[in-house]
C-alpha cells in the first residue's frame, strides 16, 4: 500500500516539474516604458512572446519618474523612452550597454477637444478654459507643449489654468473623462477619435521628440537584446508608423 502511495505521489511530482518546467526555462526581460508607448509596446511584447521562448513584463510611467527609478537601481532590462535627454543621461552615468542608446520612433502632439467641435491653433489662442498637458519636468511630451504655448507665447496667459498629469497618460485622461474640454496630447492616444476634435501640432513649434531606447548594462537576460532588435526591424517599425508616430527609420 505505501509503495503504491509513493507511486503515485511521483507520478504526480514528475507531471508538476513536466507543467511548470516550461515557465521556468522561460527568459523574463523587465521593460520600462513611457507611458505614450505602452500599448503599442504591449501589442509587439505578445507579437515576441509568440516567436520566442520569453515573457515581457512592461512597468509603464511618465519617462522622468522611470529614470530616477532606474538611476536608484530599479531591476529593468531595457528603458524606452519618450525622449533622447534621459537614455543620455544614463549613458553619460554608464548605466547602459556601449552602442545600444537607438531611436525607435518619433512622437507627435496634438491638441485634442472633448467637444464635438473642429479646433485649430486659433482654438489655443481664444480658449478661456483649463488645457491638460503632462509635467513638462517629467514628460517629453509635456515639455513639448509647454515649447509650443511659448511659441505661441500664450504660456505666460495659461498659468493657473493648466491641468499638469504625471504622465501624459495622466493628461490624456483628464480630455477622456470631460474633466478638461481640451488638451496637448500624443497623437498615439487618439486615433480612434473624431478627425475634427484633433489638430497636429506643427513639429517646427517644438523640440523633435525622439524617444529613444537603451539596453541597461545591469541586464542579464540575454534575450533582451534580441527583444530591442525586434522593436527596431523594418516589420515594428511600420506598425509603429501605422500608430500615431513616424518611424525610426
Amino acid at each position: 500500500m505505501a509503495g503504491l502511495v509513493r507511486n503515485k505521489l511521483f507520478c504526480c511530482l514528475s507531471l508538476l516539474i513536466i507543467l511548470i518546467s516550461p515557465l521556468a526555462s522561460a527568459s523574463t526581460i523587465r521593460v520600462a516604458v513611457a507611458a505614450n508607448f505602452k500599448p503599442v509596446l504591449d501589442v509587439l511584447a505578445e507579437q515576441f512572446e509568440k516567436k520566442h521562448d520569453a515573457r515581457v513584463l512592461v512597468s509603464s510611467a511618465s519617462s522622468g519618474i522611470l529614470y530616477n527609478q532606474i538611476s536608484h537601481g530599479a531591476p529593468f532590462d531595457l528603458f524606452l523612452s519618450a525622449d533622447d535627454e534621459r537614455p543620455a543621461m544614463l549613458e553619460k552615468n554608464g548605466l547602459i550597454v556601449p552602442d545600444s542608446r537607438k531611436t525607435y520612433a518619433y512622437g507627435r502632439l496634438v491638441l485634442w477637444s472633448h467637444r464635438d467641435q473642429p479646433v485649430t491653433l486659433k482654438t489655443l489662442e481664444a480658449y478661456k478654459g483649463r488645457l491638460a498637458i503632462a509635467n513638462p519636468a517629467l514628460a517629453p511630451y509635456g515639455a513639448a507643449a509647454q515649447q509650443t504655448l511659448e511659441k505661441m507665447n500664450l504660456w505666460q496667459g495659461y498659468q493657473g489654468r493648466l491641468v499638469q498629469g504625471a504622465s501624459i497618460q495622466q493628461a490624456w485622461q483628464f480630455v477622456a473623462s470631460g474633466n478638461v474640454d481640451l488638451g496637448l496630447v500624443a497623437k498615439a492616444q487618439v486615433l480612434d477619435q473624431p478627425k475634427n476634435r484633433i489638430l497636429d501640432i506643427p513639429e517646427s513649434y517644438h523640440a523633435p521628440i525622439r524617444q529613444e531606447l537603451v539596453l541597461l548594462k545591469q541586464s542579464k537576460e540575454p534575450k533582451a537584446r534580441a527583444f530591442m532588435d525586434y522593436l527596431l526591424n523594418d516589420t515594428s517599425q511600420a506598425y509603429i508608423a501605422s500608430q500615431g508616430y513616424r518611424p525610426a527609420k
